[in-house]
C-alpha cells in the first residue's frame, strides 16, 4: 500500500459529533471513519460510469489529445 498522505480538515462541530457516533457504531476512529466514506465513495462514483482508478493508491492515466 501506498503512503498515507496526512490532510487537515476542518468540520463543522456538529458534522464531526454525528461522524464520531457513526465510527463508533462501525467500530472504528473518525479518521478510519472518514477515510471508509470517502473510499466508498470513489468506488460508487467508478460504478456510476465516471473514471475512477481500478487501484486507488495509483493516479489515474488520463488520454490527453
Amino acid at each position: 500500500m501506498a503512503e498515507k498522505k496526512q490532510v487537515p480538515l476542518r468540520l463543522s462541530a456538529k458534522l464531526y459529533d454525528a461522524i464520531a457516533a457513526w465510527a463508533e457504531d462501525d467500530f472504528r476512529s473518525v479518521n478510519g471513519q472518514i477515510e471508509y466514506l470517502l473510499t466508498e465513495c470513489v468506488k460508487q462514483r467508478k460504478k456510476d460510469g465516471k473514471y475512477v482508478s481500478q487501484h486507488l493508491d495509483e493516479p489515474p492515466e488520463f488520454d490527453i489529445k
